[in-house]
């Protein structure tokens, strides 16, 4: 029950909270900025994530709704941790690449890769949950998620190696730091204990 009450919690905290944040990154979008893409999916992700678990909370018998709900939140789950490479590779290309990446960033280029993220988490889910055995499954979609941790490190190494040379101003530079901190704290707090959790399940 107490488990239940605090999903229901974040669930009525979190929606509208990230309604409102879609809405402001999506003005700013239709203002010819790029960088917002990414952030709307990662929050589209985490949207669709808490309407799965008001779902797999409740008491419902169906256990094809049920299946439904933890496919497609596994598909959401693998599909944040791609928008947040991709926010941080973003950050990166900015500061390391800032010509390279000025000239090739357009909104055509982030829809493609934002089509590409969520689809490969479809097509992986879809070829191990029915194709492989169950522990096998467990195991690689625990790995899927160790995978893009060198990323997080390099893009943030990167950039403090890059703004170390930069003359970006010092505000811009705590703000792109941040943000990178942020991301790999979210992705090790968030996925590390999953990966146990997945373990234990293994077991």
């Amino acid at each position: 029950i107490a488990k239940s009450a605090l999903i229901y919690t974040v669930i009525s905290v979190g929606l509208p909270l990230i309604l409102v944040a879609i809405c402001a990154l999506f003005s700013q979008v239709r203002n010819g900025q790029v960088a917002p893409i990414y952030v709307i999916n990662l929050l589209i992700t985490d949207l669709i994530q808490l309407c799965c678990l008001s779902v797999m909370v409740t008491s419902l018998k169906n256990e094809k709704i049920q299946l439904t709900a933890h496919f497609i939140y596994d598909i959401c789950l693998l599909a944040s941790v791609g928008f947040m490479v991709c926010v941080a590779l973003e950050r990166y290309l900015v500061i390391a690449w800032p010509l390279w990446y000025r000239f090739r960033r357009t909104i055509k280029t982030s829809v493609v890769v934002c089509v590409l993220v969520w689809i490969f988490p479809l097509v992986f889910l879809l070829t191990f949950y029915f194709w492989v055995d169950f522990k096998v499954t467990v195991t690689i979609f625990a790995v899927s998620f160790l995978l893009p941790f060198p990323l997080f490190i390099f893009f943030l190494g990167g950039t403090l190696k890059a703004l170390s040379a930069s003359t970006v101003p010092s505000d811009e530079e705590r703000r792109i730091v941040g943000v990178l901190v942020l991301l790999l704290l979210i992705y090790t707090l968030l996925s590390c204990p999953f990966i146990w959790l997945l373990s234990e399940e293994e077991e």
